[in-house]
This record gives structure tokens, C-alpha cells and sequence, in this order.
């Protein structure tokens, strides 16, 4: 994120004094990725940011990651991961983990409840909405996120999801072990998203003034690394995390809706790359929204059957009609897995079903992993066992 913003009172000169109405001093974070050498902003606390007075284990929901052996494609109906009790579940501590590596996990979470305040401190997280709304309560100030907004919090940002509405909070978390950025093709030197981007820095809304909150003894849940994997800390600081009277830089969390992408359609079908929207390390991620299709005489409007020889290939489908799919039982708030090492394509009959279309209005979110994904216990447990079998008609017990 280079797009520079300046959110409450900052001093004229960064690293000088900035001192409170009773003469005091702010105490100044700096917030930076990479070392001092990558995108970074300043904020001014009112207490000391280091300070804590406890800290104990926090136990995460399960991180079990199983392999995909045998190698199959798998349909994974996540719909089911909701509980009558969703009231009482909120969006940290209630996901279900479906899909993961070592570079990225993929979990979904049905909320109503506010959550603890939280921190990543493993890498960036990027929640996309499918439906409901929420507002995010973070260090650098507020976001409003509503249905199709991804919600873009860089690694260690404090904060806290608030649903709201009489809707259950339905969210699908992609947590990177790295940042998440728009692709590189799509910037300048300097940051700038460029003409040929399907998005611009209009369509990116941060925070846009302090959100002071008070407060003692105030806990914070941090998940980061481990000699074992992942793992969790319960800390306790004296004042609230959210005393932050201004900052400003390039770093700091922002929203952006799938509703602004504009779409890149040509006359043949195009490649996944035209669809894309960030990227981390060793993963992708992808939009495919409502568009009107290839418009050659003899266009094929679907996808041609292709091999994943570097990547598994994640499709959320949440919202619209996914004309290559029909017949294989997938549906709103369903998830394709189709690894590497598997030709995938069209269900049968969709090719030609697709023959004259003019527009697909279909909204999914992709994400590409260069590293094979393992199924967490939320996939295992949204899993329809029948979708391997669903180009062929019949499977090995046929």
C-alpha cells in the first residue's frame, strides 16, 4: 500500500517532539515491513505502545492441516461450517480452518459477536465479506466493511471486528505469512496503480480520523511463530491499545469492494492473471465478477480444460451463476480445490451450453498457491466426497 495518508495530529517533522495540550509527550511507533526498507507509517500513542503487565498462552482453534492423498479435486460446501449458535461466535476465535501451507491459510467463519482485540503478527490477513456487514475497529482508526468488501489489515495491526445488523457475519479469511499488495504489474515505480490496473486508489478506502478508546488492564490476542508452528499469546497492556492521536504513512489497513473491479474481457477468453487483485508470496488472488464475455463469431466463452502444473487452484463462489460448474453441485458459499497434478475444466455439457453467451454474471474469489494445499478440519468437515467423480459420471464404487 504506497498511497501516503495522514489521519489526526502528526508534527510537522517526523521523529521531532510531539507534545499533548499538558505539555506531555506522544510517544512515536514506527509501524514498518521489511526491515526499515518497505512501506511504513508513524503513529503517536498516548501511552507507551511496549507496555504490557501480563502474558499467558492462547490456545488457537485447531491448525491441523491433512494432505491431500490421494490426489483428488474436492468440493467443499462451507455453508455447512455455520452453527445455530452464530450469534455467539465471532470472527477470530470462530474460524474454521478449510485449506493451508506455508505460505497461506484459508479459513471461513459464520459471526455475530464482537471479537477480542486481535494481532497478526505472522502476516498480513485479507477477509473478504461474503454477506453482512461489520465494522473494524483498529489502531490507525475505523472501517466500515459490508458485503463484497475485501478487508486488507497488514501484519500486526491491532484490532477488533464488531458485526452489525440483524445478519449473521459470514467471512472468508485468507491470512498470508507475508504481506498482501496489489500485483506489481499493476504499479508504478513509485506505487501508483496504473491505467491498465482494473482498480484505482479511489476504489481504497482507509481510515479517515483517531479512534481513541480508554481503558486499563486491556487484553490482546497475538498469534505468531513458534518453534512448532503457529502459535498464540494472551497479552495484558495497562492502557488501551487504541490511543493513537494521529499518524501517517503508507501502511495502515483499508477496504476495498469487489464491486469496483473492473472487469478485462477480450474477444477470445482471457487467462486467470486478467482477474487478479493482490497477490502475497506464493499465492494469488483473483476476481471473477459479472462481465460480459468473449465476443469472437466462434468464442468458447468458458474455460478451456488446463493442468495447474505450478499452483492448486481455490475457488469461493459467492454470488451469481457459474456457468462451468452446472451439474457438479456447487453453489453459493462453496469452495473448488483443483491441485496441481490435475486437469481441470468444464463440467460436461457447459462448453456447449456456453456457445452465443453474451455475459456471465457470476462473483467468485480465487486464490492460486505455488506450494500444494493440505485440508484443514473445516474442509474435512464441508467436504461433498462426490465432486471427484462429477466429470465422469461415476467413481470407484460405481
Amino acid at each position: 500500500m504506497a498511497h501516503y495518508a495522514r489521519v489526526g495530529s502528526v508534527p510537522p517533522k517526523r521523529h521531532t517532539q510531539h507534545r499533548r495540550a499538558d505539555g506531555g509527550l506522544h510517544y512515536e511507533e514506527l509501524m514498518g515491513e521489511e526491515g526499515f526498507s518497505s512501506d511504513s507509517s508513524l503513529l503517536y500513542h498516548l501511552g507507551v505502545p511496549s507496555a504490557i503487565v501480563d502474558a499467558t498462552p492462547w490456545d488457537l482453534p485447531d491448525q491441523t492441516l491433512t494432505e491431500n492423498r490421494p490426489l483428488l479435486p474436492r468440493h467443499l460446501q462451507l455453508h455447512r461450517l455455520g452453527s445455530e449458535d452464530w450469534k455467539a461466535v465471532d470472527v477470530v476465535t470462530g474460524r474454521r480452518l478449510v485449506l493451508g501451507n506455508a505460505d497461506v491459510r484459508l479459513s471461513y467463519v459464520v459471526a455475530g459477536e464482537s471479537s477480542p482485540l486481535y494481532r497478526n503478527a505472522i502476516g498480513d490477513e485479507c477477509v473478504y465479506v461474503e454477506s453482512g456487514s461489520a465494522t473494524v475497529e483498529t489502531v490507525f482508526g475505523v472501517l466500515t466493511a459490508v458485503q463484497g468488501d475485501y478487508v486488507v489489515l497488514p501484519r500486526a495491526t491491532t484490532h477488533r471486528w464488531l458485526p452489525t445488523g440483524p445478519d449473521p457475519l459470514r467471512a472468508y479469511v485468507i491470512e498470508a505469512n507475508s504481506h498482501v499488495a496489489p500485483p506489481k504489474r499493476y504499479l508504478s515505480r513509485y506505487g501508483q496503480l496504473l491505467e491498465h490496473a482494473p482498480y484505482c486508489e479511489r476504489d481504497l478506502h482507509g481510515p479517515t480520523e483517531p479512534f481513541l478508546v480508554e481503558g486499563a488492564d486491556v487484553e490482546v490476542l497475538v498469534k505468531h511463530r513458534g518453534s512448532r508452528g503457529i502459535t498464540g499469546t494472551r497479552y495484558v497492556y495497562p492502557t488501551h491499545p487504541f490511543d493513537v492521536v494521529g499518524w501517517d504513512g503508507c501502511l495502515y489497513p483499508y477496504t476495498f469492494n469487489i464491486a469496483d473491479f473492473e472487469p478485462i474481457t477480450g474477444r477470445v477468453h482471457q487467462p486467470p492473471p486478467v482477474h487478479q487483485v493482490f497477490e502475497g508470496d506464493n499465492f494469488v488472488i483473483c476476481n471473477f465478477v459479472p462481465r460480459k464475455v468473449d465476443y469472437h463469431p466462434l468464442a468458447v466463452p468458458v474455460p478451456y480444460y488446463h493442468s495447474n502444473v505450478d499452483s492448486d487452484e481455490v475457488m469461493f463462489y459467492c454470488g451469481g451463476d457459474y456457468e462451468a460448474r452446472k451439474g457438479s453441485g456447487i453453489a453459493q458459499g462453496s469452495i473448488s480445490l483443483h491441485p496441481g497434478g490435475h486437469s481441470h475444466g468444464p463440467q460436461p455439457g457447459a462448453v456447449e451450453r456456453s456457445l452465443g453467451a453474451e455475459f456471465f454474471d457470476e462473483l467468485a474469489v480465487m486464490v492460486d498457491t505455488f506450494r500444494p494445499l493440505e485440508l484443514g478440519e473445516g474442509g474435512l468437515a464441508a467436504e461433498d466426497p462426490a465432486y471427484a467423480w462429477s466429470w465422469s459420471g461415476r467413481g470407484p464404487a460405481s
